[in-house]
């Protein structure tokens, strides 16, 4: 159990060492590094390279977003595999509609919560 925890630890840490590094080294901007993460967990779902990967890291790579480019592939796969063609206009949407609500609720309660200030520089 303790050895999952580290796995997932430092899988994850990793992801997050290597946006950092996008930010620090390069002059892309986090947003697109953001896409590129993406896109990333995407296409290796699509390759069927994210299950192993979830198999040895579990929530090291599910919970960055990542996992959330895996969860819109896997939505499309899923929803093409039943509806056809137009599982791929629906199938992502399906797949990620209870994280994206739960993280639009959520924001809206913080924002409710606390007084949002623009900063001065």
């Amino acid at each position: 159990m303790w050895l999952m925890y580290i796995k997932a630890f430092l899988v994850g840490g990793l992801i997050c060492m290597i946006g950092q590094i996008l930010i620090i080294k390069t002059n892309i901007t986090s947003s697109r590094i953001l896409v590129l993460f993406v896109v990333i967990g995407a296409a290796l779902e699509g390759l069927g390279l994210y299950q192993p990967l979830v198999d040895f890291a579990g929530a090291g790579v599910q919970v960055p977003i990542v996992g959330f480019g895996r969860s819109l592939a896997k939505g499309v796969i899923e929803a093409v595999r039943d509806q056809g063609v137009l599982g791929i206009f629906t199938g992502g949407f399906t797949a990620t509609a209870g994280g994206i609500a739960a993280a639009v609720i959520s924001a809206y309660l913080m924002a409710i919560i606390f007084s949002s200030k623009t900063k001065k520089y």
